[in-house]
C-alpha cells in the first residue's frame, strides 16, 4: 500500500503536538516580526547580495526542519518554514525582476502549491498560515498601487539611479493626495483590519499567525509611506 504523505511527514519530525497549550500571543508576535524583517534586512541584501539572498532561503528551510525535530522548538520550526516561501519569493523577485510590478504577486505566491500541500494533510499549519496571511497583505497592497494607478512610479522606482529616487517617491506621494486616493486607502485599510481581528477570535495559534502577517502588512505600509513623505 503506497505510504500516505502526512505519514511521511510524520517520519521527518516528531509526532508530538505542537504543544497542549496553543501558543497564541507568540505566533502573532514572531508572524507579524517576520512580515517586518524583508523591510529592513532583506531589501538591502537582495539588492547587493541577490545570491546571498537566496541561498538564505535552503538555510531557513533546513533550519525549520530541525527545529520541527525538537519538541520545544516546533512552534519556530514551523514558522521558518512558512517563512522560507516568503523569503525565497523576495529574493526571486527583487533580485532579478523588480522591474515588472506584473510579476510581483505571482511570484509572491511560489510557495502557494507546497502551503495547500501542508494544509491538505493538516501539517505545518502555523507556517503555512503565516505565509497566507503575509501573501493576502502583499496582494491587498499590490491592489492599492494598481487601484490609484501608482504602478507607472514602481517602474520609474527600479530604473532610476540611487540618487533620483528621492524625486519619485514625492511624485508618487503627491499623486496620492486626492480625496479618492485617500478613500480607497481607507477602504483597504479597513478591510485589513477586519481580516486581521475576526481570526484572533479562534484558540488556535496558526490563525494568530495568519492575524500577526496580516496586521503587520498596515505597519510595513505605513512605514513606507512615511519614508516616501520623508525622501
Amino acid at each position: 500500500m503506497p505510504t500516505r504523505p502526512d505519514a511521511i511527514y510524520e517520519e521527518v519530525v516528531s509526532p508530538i503536538p505542537l504543544s497542549s497549550v496553543e501558543p497564541r500571543l507568540p505566533a502573532f508576535l514572531a508572524a507579524a516580526f517576520l512580515v517586518s524583517v524583508p523591510v529592513f534586512f532583506q531589501a538591502p541584501l537582495v539588492r547587493s547580495q541577490p545570491w546571498l539572498s537566496l541561498l538564505l532561503s535552503g538555510l531557513l528551510f533546513f533550519s525549520g526542519l530541525q527545529m520541527l525535530r525538537q519538541p520545544q522548538l516546533r512552534l519556530w520550526g514551523d514558522l521558518a518554514i512558512g517563512f522560507t516561501w516568503t523569503w525565497l519569493a523576495g529574493s526571486l523577485y527583487w533580485g532579478w525582476f523588480r522591474w515588472e510590478p506584473i510579476l510581483h504577486l505571482p511570484m509572491e505566491a511560489i510557495g502557494l502549491p507546497v502551503v495547500c500541500i501542508c494544509l491538505l494533510v493538516n501539517q505545518a499549519k502555523v507556517g503555512s498560515y503565516f505565509y497566507l496571511g503575509s501573501l493576502l497583505g502583499t496582494a491587498i497592497t499590490d491592489l492599492y498601487f494598481y487601484w490609484v494607478d501608482l504602478i507607472p512610479y514602481w517602474r520609474r522606482l527600479m530604473a532610476v539611479d540611487p540618487a533620483e529616487i528621492p524625486q519619485v517617491l514625492q511624485a508618487a506621494v503627491q499623486h496620492i493626495q486626492t480625496p479618492a486616493a485617500v478613500e480607497r486607502a481607507v477602504i483597504l485599510l479597513i478591510l485589513l483590519i477586519v481580516l486581521g481581528t475576526l481570526p484572533m477570535s479562534s484558540k488556535k495559534a496558526h490563525w494568530w499567525a495568519f492575524s500577526g502577517a496580516v496586521l503587520s502588512t498596515i505597519l510595513v505600509d505605513a512605514l513606507f509611506f512615511m519614508a516616501s513623505v520623508l525622501a
